[in-house]
């Protein structure tokens, strides 16, 4: 990646349903956390959880975001998802074209939010 570069996450989560899928896309767009969300169609997951043998359909999120907005993005999954513990990884993005990383820092700029009066 160039050295001005900005650099980028893409952080994954997975959601029950269709719609706690969208509802929680949406949200971290508006709140400028995801510079955006891309949906993908439903998958089956297979885990160990509490010591069994779990299988469930599952709608995955692809999140672009920045280093400077995981936390707090972290925190809004954790606030919105249904999930006792979901699934919330961050990969740094090693290359990527530089006007499209350029655009994800712009929209997740928190001094871009709208002042409240």
């Amino acid at each position: 990646m160039p050295m001005d570069a900005p650099q980028a996450l893409l952080v994954i989560t997975n959601l029950p349903d269709e719609a706690s899928a969208q509802l929680l896309a949406a949200r971290l767009v508006d709140a400028r956390l995801a510079a955006c969300v891309s949906i993908l169609a439903p998958c089956r997951s297979i885990y160990r959880w509490q010591g069994r043998l779990e299988g469930a359909q599952e709608i995955p999120l692809l999140i672009k975001s920045t280093p400077e907005r995981y936390p707090a993005l972290e925190a809004a999954i954790r606030a919105d998802h249904p999930y006792e513990l979901p699934e919330i990884i961050a990969v740094p993005l090693a290359h990527g074209l530089p006007e499209y990383l350029e655009w994800v820092a712009t929209e997740t700029r928190a001094d871009a939010l709208p002042k409240v009066p």
